[in-house]
């Protein structure tokens, strides 16, 4: 299909077919093309492809045909018209600060982020002479009051790790752009299958595509979709320049996870959301966050902004993190490990593994506790994994 218009096509479709091109051997799978560099005719049409005078392939730091099919699907996928492919997720991250930001510029930031986003802004992004405030990610009126002169972009996850908060995304969208800034939303616990923020206003969409994109837990990439002028110049020039590439191998995986993501999402979103029900009820558990439960304080925005609630979710023992802690040990199937969005079932204590190298009063401020446990809910059985964690919870009661 190499005239496809995803917008002839629905969702699922454009999943499967955007950016699909055969080569002239005819394969029906995507082509992948491991190669560092590509030939020219002559050395006048390298000086043209290096001058930028002809489109082409150069180097695969640059552009790559698999690299860019991923990038194409993605793109149709979220509504954007440019999506940059970087080696992981951190990398979409510094790709998109790097490339949008400036010495002297000011970033507010949602205080519930993934710990390593957290480092990345407060260790490394300073060294840059960029600052960053931190609010409470629904609070409209706190994103408002930490604006300055200074501020050139919001950056938030919608739902955040690990405790499934939202923010209005057309709501915080509409707050940057009354005050000229860029709206950057971090879209990996949704993916554009249940979450389309450039929909609802955002300027910037970022993926950690080695989780639900990937869904099996096998490679490493990120990506940054949004406009041709921001994306597809300003952060691919970081990138080009800079090198935080993804490999070919690693965008045809992603290729092949693109194509069951609805299927899988709407799966995870119904196993989580019977575990969840099922964690609700067990008397070893204190409190569950995840925004498919009706009592969730955000349940309506996020039936009215997504189409799913997504596959991840924790959960409060008492007894702190020696509960919490005897509980993951407990579990015989679940994997003990700090990725999520994989067919199989994961653990975690995000107090000493996703968000442990950020402070004490960082974690209070996010609410991070020490009895907190993650779960990102797979696609097993939901009797058995609900059995796995029942032998550690019942032992608490």
């Amino acid at each position: 299909m190499q005239d496809f218009d995803p917008s002839e096509y629905d969702p699922e479709t454009v999943a499967v077919r955007a950016g699909y091109r055969r080569t002239p051997e005819n394969e029906h799978s995507e082509a992948i093309f491991p190669t560092s560099s590509f030939v020219f005719a002559s050395a006048a049409e390298a000086a043209a492809r290096f001058g930028g005078d002809v489109p082409g392939n150069i180097y695969s730091r640059f552009t790559n045909p698999t690299v860019r099919t991923f990038e194409e699907r993605l793109a149709a996928m979220e509504g954007g018209d440019a999506c940059v492919a970087t080696a992981s997720g951190m990398a979409a991250i510094l790709a998109t600060m790097m490339g949008l930001l400036r010495s002297g510029d000011h970033v507010v930031c949602s205080r519930s982020v993934f710990g390593t986003t957290t480092v990345l802004l407060n260790n490394y992004m300073a060294r840059f002479g960029v600052e960053v405030s931190y609010v409470p990610l629904s609070d409209l009126s706190a994103w408002a009051e930490a604006t300055r002169p200074e501020t050139r972009l919001y950056f938030c996850e919608t739902p955040s790790n690990p405790l499934g908060e939202l923010v209005d995304i057309q709501a915080l969208a509409t707050l940057a752009h009354e005050r000229g800034l860029l709206l950057a939303v971090d879209n990996c616990f949704c993916t554009p299958a249940l979450q389309r923020p450039l929909d609802l206003g955002a300027d910037i969409v970022i993926h950690s595509a080695t989780k639900f994109l990937d869904g099996q837990g096998r490679c490493l990439g990120g990506a940054v979709v949004g406009d041709a002028e921001r994306v597809g110049k300003e952060v691919y020039g970081f990138l080009r320049s800079a090198g935080p590439t993804l490999s070919p191998f690693n965008a045809w995986v992603f290729l092949k996870g693109l194509e069951t993501l609805h299927l899988r999402m709407r799966a995870h979103s119904e196993n989580a959301l019977a575990l969840a029900r099922w964690l609700r009820g067990h008397p070893g558990v204190r409190a569950v966050h995840y925004p498919g439960l009706e009592e969730h304080p955000q349940h309506a925005l996020a039936g009215a902004q997504q189409s799913g609630y997504g596959g991840v979710l924790s959960f409060e023992v008492a007894g702190g993190r020696e509960a919490a802690w005897s509980v993951i040990d407990q579990t015989r199937m679940l994997s003990i490990t700090a990725n999520l969005g994989d067919v199989k079932s994961t653990i975690t204590h995000p107090a000493t593994t996703t968000h442990g190298r950020l402070s004490p009063e960082m974690r209070e401020a996010q609410g991070i506790t020490e009895g907190l446990v993650r779960v990102a809910v797979g696609l097993e059985s939901g009797a058995d994994v609900q059995r796995d964690l029942a032998r550690g919870l019942d032992r608490l009661t």
